[in-house]
């Protein structure tokens, strides 16, 4: 008898762990999305398009696969298009130096250097919830744990695409620690017959499925690796722009992964993203992880019927193909590139291509305008004169040569004297110029081969040369990098306060995944500036040394789509270009969201307005979308402290047009802005309206 209730017990106790009850007082069954616990199973069905649907078998039985099955309707029948997978991840943990330079700002870091260990996140299926959240579904499992890190499995299915997200979201308390993750989908079974993808040419590539292939890290195009079964593809990629940790290079560090074994840590046959723990070799910042912030590592997953290449085809949709569209009305400009063609090629007496690669790159990316940054380390800024202005001379003749009708390779430097910091520098024209002068010597000479050639020996001279030439400068990686304390520490400067010194520049540093936006530090000084006083600027830069057609450009990349209607022609300058960034007439993005309209009260980004004695505004934005987006925020400011007004954005599908009209009250604010984030965290930004 006591043998018998002691069975019956355990027989109890398998039945109430098998059937694990699920949290579903937070789901909300609408627009054909329904959640069904069915024995071990919970099965989630949504909408992937007009006419079909998605399905996801999550089987909840500690030591079982995640996902039972993986299924996407065809012609309204289900087609499995995998079965038998978990997610895998490897979290890197390493220590962040949060005393020598900037705190949680750095760059200049070397984690790859530092003692650091990975670790496979284990998942202990204890608990389950579903949870609706606008048009998309999130999934939580918990636990997962490695090292000090602890969280939930998150998995979230978006109405309107046969898409998903896998995310590991986990914490810890441990302070001073900097991670990276790899990550994907592993079986013990066959599932795939091929794993595809594109090379760095473009063309798409495929292997058999080997379950004793042992792990390879692999160079693809568009960061995207796909498992192809009988029944269709399953594609894997990370987000876009969030997943790249900040460095010098762009270089295509083979992203992704197949095959078993991966990094001794995950015994398996899968296929997933990946990240190189050594970078590029110089700075290797990785991703910040301060303590109790739920850091997010996860990677997308898109379901086909179809081959790779035409699941490839969707998956390149949501970055447009890795190019810059085309808007009505703007032209889209990068900045900040060390190319060093002029010293590395046309003045090292090599032989001088018809069009380099770089150009190719850029106008593949649907880049209009790129703005350079020469000589930086290479070359002779301080002189003597003859190599100075020869070099000058053949950076202007190289930017005149390899700039048409429909682009613009235009000059500039990073100068970093005079003013403190790193700062970049923009002439409407090429000025010809010498970073120092003797006290002997004057301010401007004329040279009979290369016409006015000014002397600079200090700021006011730098100032003196931006007002006479009419050229702008500003902030290079404001508040890190070598600018660490600027441009805070020469607010009160003359030159900082005129109307030539335009402001800073927004670039990803540091990266934190638990962020939900790109770049806090920019965006922060942006608003601090705003405060200040100073009707000044941010634009987007990318600060990166080489341009090959094999890097991984896209995710290093952000662009400003400036309103010009046409490019200038280069030999009669491009003066339009720098009155639309000094009239803040621009918004920033890194390509998933647009802005086609914007207006505060019907005046556009940098005019001014007279505000009603109420305050009432209306924020008109036109937005394109290709992943569905999570939140916008009217970001304003009275003069000392910076307000945000979040709008819930999760309602929208993905791949969406629309102009939303905001009300708010702005009574006593002298300075508005308007930000959109996605489910991907890539983003734009206005610039600021100003208000009176």
């Amino acid at each position: 008898m006591k043998k018998y209730l002691f069975c019956l017990i355990a027989f109890a106790g398998s039945v109430a762990q098998a059937q694990m009850r699920v949290n579903l007082t937070g789901f909300q069954k609408q627009n054909g999305t329904t959640v069904v616990s069915q024995g071990h199973n919970l099965v989630v069905n949504w909408p992937a398009t007009a006419t079909e649907k998605g399905k996801l078998v999550i089987n909840l039985e500690k030591e079982k696969p995640l996902f039972n099955s993986i299924q996407l309707s065809q012609q309204g029948a289900f087609k499995e298009i995998a079965k038998a997978l978990d997610p895998a991840f490897v979290l890197t943990v390493g220590k962040r130096d949060l005393i020598s330079q900037n705190g949680w700002n750095i760059f200049f870091d070397k984690t790859n250097k530092l003692p650091h260990k990975s670790y496979a996140v284990a998942l202990d299926k204890r608990s389950a919830s579903v949870t609706t959240v606008g048009t998309r579904t999130v999934v939580r499992i918990s636990e997962v744990q490695a090292a000090t890190f602890k969280g939930d499995i998150e998995i979230t299915v978006y109405n309107g695409s046969p898409l998903f997200n896998v995310a590991a979201v986990m914490a810890t308390e441990v302070d001073s620690t900097a991670i990276l993750y790899d990550a994907g989908l592993v079986t013990k079974v066959p599932v795939w017959k091929n794993i595809a993808w594109s090379d760095t040419e473009n063309k798409l590539q495929s292997i058999p499925a080997d379950l004793k292939e042992p792990n390879k890290a692999q160079t693809v195009k568009y960061r995207t690796i796909i498992g192809v079964s009988n029944q269709g593809s399953l594609a894997v990629f990370p987000a876009p722009h969030q997943y790249f940790y900040p460095l010098d290079e762009a270089y295509n560090l083979d992203f992704t992964w197949h095959g078993s074994g991966y990094r001794s840590l995950v015994p398996d046959f899968g296929i997933g993203i990946r990240q190189d723990l050594m970078g590029d070799r110089r700075w290797v910042p990785w991703v910040n992880a301060p303590p109790k912030t739920r850091q997010r590592l996860n990677f997308f997953c898109l379901l086909s019927t179809g081959d790779p290449g035409k699941t490839l085809d969707e998956v390149k949709k949501f970055t447009h193909n890795d190019k810059y569209p085309t808007v009505a009305g703007y032209k889209t400009m990068s900045s900040h590139f060390h190319n060093e063609f002029t010293m590395s090629v046309v003045l090292a007496n090599k032989p001088i291509p018809e069009k380099p690669a770089f150009v190719d790159v850029f106008k593949n990316a649907g880049v209009d305008i790129v703005h350079l940054a020469e000589f930086h380390g290479p070359g002779h800024p301080k002189g003597p004169d003859s190599l100075r202005l020869r070099e000058l001379k053949a950076l202007f003749e190289q930017c005149k040569r390899l700039s048409t009708k429909d682009f613009l390779l235009l000059p500039g430097e990073e100068p970093n004297n005079f003013f403190g910091g790193h700062w970049l520098e923009f002439f409407p024209k090429p000025v010809y110029w010498i970073m120092a002068r003797k006290a002997e010597m004057p301010f401007v000479t004329q040279d009979p081969t290369y016409g006015k050639v000014y002397r600079i020996a200090d700021k006011n001279d730098m100032l003196k040369l931006l007002q006479l030439e009419n050229g702008l400068a500003w902030t290079a990686h404001a508040r890190t990098k070598g600018s660490t304390g600027y441009p805070d520490k020469y607010k009160e400067e003359e030159f900082f306060k005129s109307d030539h010194f335009f402001g800073a520049a927004w670039k990803n540093i540091p990266a934190d995944l638990s962020e939900p936006r790109l770049s806090r530090r920019v965006l922060d000084l942006m608003d601090d500036m705003a405060n200040w006083g100073h009707k000044k600027h941010v634009i987007a830069e990318s600060d990166i040394f080489t341009m090959e057609p094999e890097n991984e450009t896209y995710a290093h990349l952000n662009v400003n789509y400036l309103q010009l209607d046409k490019l200038p022609d280069f030999s009669q300058g491009w003066q339009p270009i720098l009155d639309a960034m000094k009239q803040g007439k621009f918004f920033v993005t890194t390509g998933e969201v647009l802005f086609p309209a914007f207006s505060v009260n019907g005046k556009g980004a940098g005019e001014t307005i007279k505000l009603p004695e109420d305050g009432k505004t209306a924020i008109a934005l036109d937005v394109d979308w290709t992943f569905p987006l999570t939140f916008a925020e009217i970001v304003s400011g009275d003069g000392k402290a910076v307000f945000r007004e979040r709008i819930d954005l999760t309602k929208t599908l993905p791949f969406g047009k629309q102009k939303f009209t905001f009300n708010t009250n702005l009574k006593g604010k002298k300075w508005v802005r308007v930000e959109v984030w996605d489910a991907a965290v890539n983003g734009a930004f206005t610039q600021q309206v100003w208000l009176e």
